[in-house]
This record gives C-alpha cells, sequence and structure tokens, in this order.
C-alpha cells in the first residue's frame, strides 16, 4: 500500500516537501492530492519546480468557495480517490481547509490520519483555522508536533500520549536545505533593486487583517509609518486573494513596493536579506527565526509562542499604529539570542520512522 499527501496551499507544499521527497528516495509508493484550495497554476508549477516535487496525480479544482461549500467539495473529492485508491495512511499538513478535508475522509474511512504541525493553539475560536487544528488532532493517529509545548497541549485535551511524536517542524527541512540555493539560485533583489539590509519585507493575507476595509488601510499606514520613519523600502508580495481595494490601499504609500507573489527560492532570498519581516504569516515567522531576521507579527495572538522566546520575534500589545511603531523601533534596536525552536532539518526522517511499521504493515 501507499502514503496519500493531501494539500492545497503553498505553505502546505512547503511543509510536506521533505516527507514527499523522502518517499521518493526511499522507494516509498505514494500519491499527492491536490485540492487547489489557493490555486494559482503559474505559482503552483514553480514551487513544485522549485522543491523538485512529482506532479500530483489528483487536482480537485475546488478553489475559493465559503468555508463550508470548500470542505464539502473538498470532503467528497477526496473520498472518491480514497476509496478508489486506499492507501495505508493519509499525511495532512497543518490548519487548513483541506488538511480537515483529508482527514475527516480519511477518518470516516477507517484509514489511520497522520498529523504534521500538530498540537499548535492561538486559544482563538474566532480563527477558523483555530477550529480546523482541534478537530485534525483530535481525529488523527499519528500527532507530530513542532515542540513540547504542542506535545502538551494535546495532554491537556485529553489525547493519548502513544499518538503524540515531538519530531521537529518540517518547515525547518525545507528552510535549512533551500536557503543556501535561493542565495545562490535567486535574482529576486537586482531585479527590484534592493540592497541586503535596506529593505523591510510584508507579508499581510489573514481575514481578520484584510477583510474590514478601514482595518486594512490603517494597517497600511501604520506599517508605511514604520518603513518611512527607519528608512526601509516595503516590500510587499501581495496575496492572490486580496483584490483592488486593498492594492489602492498600500499603493498609497511611496515607501509599499507591491509585486505579484513570487516562487519559494525568490520569497526565501526576501527573508534572508531583510532587515525586518512584517507578518501575520505563521510559517514566516517560524522561517524569520530559522534565518535569524527580525520578525513583528501582525496579530493579536500567536500559536508559535517558541518564535518570542529568542526576542527576535515580537507581537505587539495591539494593532493600533503607535504600539505597531514602538514595537518595531524596540526590535530593530534590540540584540537577539539567537536560537531554532523549530528543528535540525531532519523532522521527515522521525516521521517517516514512525510511519513505516503502519505503511508495512497495512500491505
Amino acid at each position: 500500500m501507499h502514503i496519500t499527501y493531501v494539500l492545497g496551499t503553498r505553505p502546505e507544499i512547503i511543509k510536506l516537501a521533505s516527507l514527499i521527497q523522502a518517499s521518493a528516495r526511499e522507494g516509498l509508493r505514494f500519491t499527492i492530492i491536490h485540492t487547489n484550495q489557493h490555486y494559482a497554476e503559474q505559482m503552483d508549477r514553480v514551487f513544485f519546480r522549485e522543491l523538485e516535487l512529482p506532479e500530483p496525480k489528483h487536482h480537485l479544482d475546488i478553489r475559493s468557495r465559503s468555508h463550508g461549500a470548500q470542505i464539502g467539495g473538498m470532503l467528497a473529492g477526496i473520498e472518491r480517490v480514497l476509496q478508489a485508491e486506499p492507501p495505508a495512511v493519509v499525511v495532512v499538513q497543518g490548519d487548513t481547509n483541506s488538511a480537515l478535508a483529508g482527514g475527516l475522509a480519511a477518518s470516516k474511512l477507517g484509514i489511520p490520519v497522520a498529523h504534521v504541525e500538530a498540537g499548535l493553539r492561538s486559544h482563538d475560536r474566532s480563527m477558523p483555522e483555530e477550529i480546523n487544528r482541534v478537530l485534525i488532532d483530535h481525529l488523527s493517529d499519528y500527532l507530530f508536533c513542532p515542540t513540547a509545548n504542542q506535545a502538551e497541549y494535546l495532554a491537556t485535551e485529553g489525547i493519548q500520549a502513544g499518538r503524540v511524536h515531538v519530531t521537529g517542524n518540517t518547515i525547518a527541512d525545507a528552510t535549512l536545505n533551500y536557503a543556501e540555493t535561493a542565495r545562490l539560485r535567486s535574482g529576486i533583489l537586482g531585479t527590484l533593486g534592493l540592497n541586503t539590509g535596506k529593505y523591510a519585507l510584508l507579508t499581510c493575507h489573514r481575514p481578520s487583517n484584510t477583510d474590514n476595509p478601514e482595518h486594512f488601510a490603517a494597517l497600511m499606514a501604520a506599517v508605511a509609518d514604520i518603513a518611512n520613519l527607519s528608512g526601509f523600502t516595503l516590500v510587499f508580495p501581495i496575496h492572490p486573494r486580496l483584490g483592488k481595494q486593498q492594492r489602492h490601499a498600500a499603493e498609497r504609500h511611496r515607501c509599499i513596493t507591491l509585486i505579484d507573489p513570487v516562487g519559494y527560492l525568490d520569497m526565501l532570498a526576501l527573508l534572508q536579506n531583510a532587515a525586518l519581516i512584517l507578518t501575520d504569516s505563521g510559517g514566516i515567522q517560524e522561517e524569520a527565526c530559522i534565518l535569524r531576521r527580525k520578525c513583528l507579527v501582525l496579530r493579536r495572538n500567536i500559536e508559535r509562542p517558541e518564535a518570542l522566546v529568542s526576542g527576535g520575534c515580537v507581537l505587539p500589545s495591539s494593532l493600533e499604529a503607535s504600539e505597531l511603531l514602538a514595537a518595531a523601533s524596540a526590535l530593530l534596536k534590540r540584540p537577539v539570542n539567537w536560537h531554532n525552536p523549530f528543528g535540525d532539518g531532519l523532522a521527515y526522517r522521525r516521521i517517516l520512522d514512525i510511519l513505516k511499521p503502519t505503511i508495512d504493515a497495512r500491505h
């Protein structure tokens, strides 16, 4: 029998890459189901090519819908594939609708579910991702936690210790493996006319920041103030889900350079060379910590408290302009005792070693 990997967003592609690569190297049979949750054909091709991944066997073409319609469509499509090609285990990653649908479909069919990046908690049930995390964890048979913190959260929720494994985060696998490749191959800094340490990098995509036009406009004004007072150009690879209104709010500020979404290697290069990163992305918080880049989190809560320990990643007390400016100014001046809590680049090895007996037993 084989492993089925379910993915649908670019963070999932990045964080499952080391597992898929190792499966191919080691002759393990596997198949990939791509739900197309955040599908952009050109961008997907770039990520799969740069991460040296095979083309997914199954594309569900679900795309953007309401949460219910999206999960329902994914659930039906994944179930059809799993019934036609029953695997030994289904591997899902993170907190997306794709991961929830993959876990639900497999669990209903009696197929073991492995959750990569299990146990993260923001303790904010208003976040769709938080609901997804909790549901996926409680239906999974294998819970692979980035650090011991997540294992402790799961224990308090009554999940049996035998299902929980601390493996490190697979984002460290990808970041550590491709950082040098990005340095050598990416030409993004030259293309944009950027100098190392002379710009800040902004990513912003969460509905809590982008769906309210007034809040988004105020946030853009605040980050522009940070850039202007620091003397930085602010590079903003704009997320595909953002529309004309958000683009206009960002373009009003001369210091903000809007660019189209970039590939994995170009994004790593932008991260490695930025003086400051401003983001509401969980994965970019992790990458910033691994790459030793200072990061201001544009959120009211965090599910990766490990990133805060070194002092290189800061969660402001609020998203008010004055608080963001004060937090950014203090962060830029602060010496940081860097360490990487997210892993040594071998999370994939630990995960596959744990799954192999199940794969062998279900042949």
